[in-house]
């Protein structure tokens, strides 16, 4: 091949450069790669290629080059190895590594070959500059051939789509910033309009993720259905196409960008085309739906709950409400009038199942004026109207579209007059709204709010459907937290039993169930069974935060953490059948068994319903309750924690202690903690500095409204939270002081320096009441438990200092009781065990019972294990009541027993070191230094470091547990050094003035662990 005159100049200037190098006798890859990395520049630049080096792949492979063309699609793949090395056996080195072979030249400046689609295509001497010429000729002009399995396409399809997605972000960016007339005012226009009608807070980056939505899949809609019309039948599809032709008219050739992605659409249309089976198709459509999301739309897989619904699931639901239907109200699914909604229908799976069940006769009535669904997602939004309309196509034999479907935020149809969109979507909404709907069915989004405030990626606010949660199912709830109130879930049972105003119908949904069991819910329990006439719910299981045996891909129907249900919910008020069903299903069962299960018994009809009678509290799961425990004495109470346990007007205060608070949340430890004191001052002092900042900025800028899209977003500097972002609105600066670091209890034996201070700190709690000052942390101690509704088993451990909120790990809270109290300035110290449990004491056992010995009684009897497995499930639902047991005796032995035990909690660094065996390498210098222990497979020894290992570790000592873990498996857990992912903050436990600290507190806390059992076992019995 001839050589093109353009590219010689290049040739002499790689053979000059690699001349020089080799005389400066460079062998190595590092010195000898510029020059032939120049040279791919200069073929790169004429095809619109740019080299970027050393750029990490998905399977963690790093070539030398990665060619990305104008969409940042990559496009090959170059590695230069030395001189001195084999190149074949480095060839198999990457290849074995994962390198990829799609485009990929390996060379070491004497010989190079390339690999395409695979194969080994092309081999040459790089002393050949004709033959360098072709090797680069076929390099740049490679295109990879189309993909003939349809699951490669969409797993390939799902990869590309960030590398695509940017490509068009940057288009637009670039448009915007250029002053494209016409885009500029169209994208406008349009960003106004979504705020109207779907979230008056959505973001400029919300709208763009819907144009590329728009831009990515268009076509796929197009042609998997044979509907060449689609964006001109779509009342929304025509709205945003007008945005696309504005940014495509100038900005680029739609056509030339989305050939790159034939491939892939070829692949994923000829699978389309091959499949008949209804059922297959929808899965079909979901697998792109849900690959979609996960590759590109994150942020909105993560607000909205993205995970289509299996369809053994949908055929369950939708059969149990003709079941219903026709039991309670003599009715069918085909019966005119009886109106249909899925308030959040995702690919439209429910509207697709029943319009399958409707009689024939009744099929074009009932898809015109009785079935509605809404979608606040653009892409669902297009894939639920094309699914409905295909299904009825298939069924009626004629077109006609779905005017039922609309493009809306359903919990936003409850805040006002609503101005949705174009004219024909916002007639569709009146439409709805003024229908009189029989059944509500649904899969309503499970997420509970954003876990990073950095993200900006929070749930929306309702001001009318969270007023409604507030005054309903928060009001009557008995629990100190409601935060999973705030669940969409929660507010969709809300909405859904408004929106049948007041008359008979039918609630079908499959959600989180945590609503069931858990202590927040107690008031939304209450208002169900009062609201509905009869409630049927299968519990599928699946909780892996509660069961860390559990896999969620196995054993979850929708592969999340949290366990699912299926709700049915019946307002029939002519009906005698009233009250409350249940079934669960076994809990060890897969996914594949759950949902066959369901296929078996077709719909509720076939369920082995258990019936339940609720409690005084709305507990509805009531088994292993114990009614006697009521009648012990509470060891604190709402009421008397929020009088702040003043007795006033002759009151007295009946629990064991007047005031008790919560675990500190810091929403930030990464920042806030630290095991080393100079590295948090640091820390802190930049936090502060960078939030000062943005304070300056923010009244800068005018003080604008929306906060949460004007902070800075960069972990590296600053994290957020609500009550940080409500200073910085109240234009609270920060100022570092030194006393407010102080020591914290963070983990289980497990102590770290802490930054406490309100504006850095989500929620302080009450501890600068229990400990005010580093004079106090000598004095007080205080009992910290497992809160109630915990996900953990529970748990007492005392503790001299400010504890965490998850003092046991995520999953489980914490509530902690103080001797004393103080005020803030540390004075004014009061005993917080009340004087009328003194007397009560007093009364059972005699008058030398001390304030002391029931503290010591108390934690005595937290540990004891005839306590705390009768009354199991009531310290699920209830702060721990404490019963008066034996005699004067009994009692003694408890106090006495406490004590100890507290001793030996509270003082484990004094600990006599348990004589464990090292074990050390003489293959390398010796070290204390840890950077992450391991225990063996046996658990009898623990690998600290390459020169150290402690064996013979007596397996009693994991007897001694709190929460999921043993004590010892906490101090392996968290002294290591780690480095947070976002932040980039690494936390070094190892101490350099006390090198053998973390080995000589492994040896403490077995010593712990070991008489801890001891004392437990040694506890008298109790008559319980």
């Amino acid at each position: 091949m001839k050589i093109n005159p353009q590219h010689n100049k290049a040739f002499d200037e790689y053979e000059r450069r690699l001349k020089a190098l080799r005389g400066q006798y460079a062998t190595n890859e590092e010195a000898l790669r510029p020059a032939f990395q120049e040279l791919m520049n200069t073929y790169g630049r004429e095809q619109g290629w740019t080299l970027v080096p050393e750029r990490r792949l998905a399977n963690g492979a790093e070539p030398d080059g990665t060619l990305l063309d104008n969409f940042h699609l990559p496009r090959g793949y170059w590695e230069a190895k030395d001189t001195k090395d084999d190149l074949e056996r480095e060839i198999q080195k990457k290849i074995a590594r994962g390198y990829p072979l799609t485009n990929m030249i390996f060379e070491d400046t004497r010989r190079a070959v390339l690999f395409q689609n695979g194969k080994r295509v092309l081999e040459v001497s790089l002393e050949d500059r004709r033959a360098l010429a072709d090797l680069l000729t076929e390099f740049f002009r490679h295109t990879e051939p189309d993909i003939a399995l349809f699951e490669q396409a969409v797993e390939e399809f799902r990869e590309r789509i960030p590398e695509l997605a940017r490509g068009v972000l940057e288009l637009i960016h670039k448009e915007r910033q250029a002053r494209n007339t016409e885009f500029v005012r169209a994208f406008e226009a349009f960003h106004t309009l979504c705020k109207e009608a779907l979230n008056p807070h959505i973001s400029v980056a919300a709208i763009e993720e819907m144009l590329v939505q728009h831009l990515l899949t268009e076509r796929l809609f197009r042609t998997i259905f044979d509907n060449p019309d689609f964006i001109q039948r779509n009342v929304i599809a025509r709205e945003i196409e007008t945005v696309i032709q504005a940014l495509t008219r100038r900005a680029f050739n739609r056509a030339d960008f989305l050939k790159q992605l034939d491939r892939f659409y070829v692949a994923i249309e000829q699978a389309a085309r091959s499949i008949e089976d209804w059922s297959q198709k929808q899965a079909f459509l979901n697998t792109v739906y849900e690959r979609f999301f996960q590759g590109f739309s994150i942020k909105q897989a993560d607000t909205f709950g993205i995970v289509y619904t299996p369809q053994a699931i949908v055929d369950f639901m939708v059969a149990s409400v003709e079941e219903v239907l026709q039991r309670e109200f003599g009715r069918t699914l085909s019966s005119p009038g009886v109106k249909i909604l899925d308030p959040c229908t995702g690919t439209g799976n429910y509207i697709v199942n029943i319009l399958r069940r409707v009689a024939p006769s009744a099929l074009r009535q009932k898809y015109t004026e009785d079935l509605f669904a809404n979608e606040v997602m653009l892409l669902p939004y297009y894939i639920a109207s094309l699914n409905i309309e295909h299904a009825y196509y298939e069924r009626a034999r004629e077109y006609l579209p779905f005017e039922g479907i609309c493009f809306v935020d359903t919990l936003d149809l409850a805040e006002g007059p609503p101005k949705l969109f174009v004219e024909a979507n916002t007639e569709r909404v009146e439409r709805e709204k003024g229908a009189d709907i029989t059944v509500i069915i649904a899969n309503p989004p499970y997420n509970v709010g954003q876990q990073n405030e950095n993200d900006n990626n929070k749930n929306r606010r309702y001001d009318v459907i969270d007023a409604r949660v507030r005054e309903t199912y928060s009001q009557d709830s008995e629990a100190s937290n409601k935060n999973k109130l705030a669940d969409a879930y929660v507010k969709f049972f809300r909405w859904a039993t408004d929106r049948l105003q007041g008359r008979d119908g039918i609630v079908c949904f499959v959600s989180n169930n945590s609503f069931v069991d858990q202590i927040a819910f107690d008031g939304m329990r209450k208002h169900l069974l009062g609201d509905f006439t009869q409630v049927f719910h299968i519990d599928l299981h699946g909780n892996v935060r509660k069961n860390p045996k559990l896999s969620g891909t196995m054993h979850n129907v929708f592969g999340i953490q949290v366990g699912v249900g299926i709700t049915v919910a019946v307002r029939a008020s002519q009906s005698r059948r009233r009250g409350l069903w249940y079934y669960r299903v076994p809990e060890d069962w897969r996914k594949e068994e759950k949902l066959k299960y369901l296929d078996e018994k077709h719909s509720i009809t076939g369920i082995e319903w258990q019936e339940l009678e609720p409690d005084d509290k709305h507990t509805w799961l009531t088994e292993g309750l114990r009614p006697e425990f009521k009648t012990f004495l509470p060891i604190g109470t709402k009421e008397e924690r929020a009088a702040r346990g003043l007795e006033v007007g002759g009151r007295e205060i009946k629990s064991l202690f007047k005031l008790y608070t919560t675990g500190c949340t810091t929403s930030r430890d990464e920042w806030v903690y630290d095991f080393n004191a100079h590295l948090l001052e640091a820390k802190i002092q930049q936090f502060i500095e960078t939030y000062n900042s943005e304070v300056d900025r923010w009244k800068r800028s005018g003080q604008p409204k929306e906060v949460d899209g004007f902070v800075l977003a960069d972990l590296t500097k600053i994290k957020w939270s609500e009550t940080l972002k409500l200073s910085l609105r109240r234009m609270t600066y920060g100022a570092y002081a030194p006393n407010r670091i102080r020591i914290a209890q963070y983990r289980p034996f497990v102590k770290q320096f802490m930054y406490y201070d309100r504006l850095v700190i989500h929620r302080p709690s009450d501890f600068q009441s229990f400990f005010p000052t580093p004079a106090s942390e000598a004095e007080n101690v205080a009992i910290c438990l497992t809160d109630i509704g915990a996900e953990k088993p529970f748990m007492a451990l005392v503790t001299n200092a400010v504890a965490d909120f998850h003092l046991v790990g995520a999953g489980a809270g914490t509530q902690c009781f103080p001797f004393y109290t103080y005020a803030e300035d540390g004075s004014n110290r009061r005993e917080n065990i009340t004087d009328w449990a003194l007397k009560t004491f007093q009364s059972k056992y005699d008058s030398s019972v001390g304030k002391w010995d029931i503290f010591h009684y108390v934690y005595a009897l937290l540990h004891a294990p005839q306590y705390r497995e009768r009354y199991a499930e009531n310290l699920k639902r209830e702060l721990p009541r404490i019963p008066l047991i034996g005699d004067r005796e009994t009692f003694a032995a408890l106090a006495q027993a406490g004590k100890r035990l507290a001793d030996l909690h509270l003082h484990y660094e004094q600990a006599a070191p348990y004589p464990l065996r090292q074990v050390e390498s003489s293959a390398i210098p010796f070290t204390w230094r840890v950077g992450k222990m391991r225990l063996a497979a046996d658990k009898r020894s623990l690998v600290v470091n390459d020169a150290l290992t402690l064996a013979d570790i007596p397996p009693e000592c994991y007897g001694y547990r709190l929460g999921n873990r043993s004590a010892l498996e906490w101090v392996i857990d968290q002294y290591q050094v780690s480095t947070d992912a976002r932040s980039g903050i690494t936390t070094d436990p190892n101490r350099d003035d006390d090198p053998e600290y973390i080995a000589r507190l492994v040896k403490q806390v077995v010593t712990v662990s070991l008489e801890t059992v001891k004392l437990v076992a040694g506890l008298p019995e109790l008559a319980l």
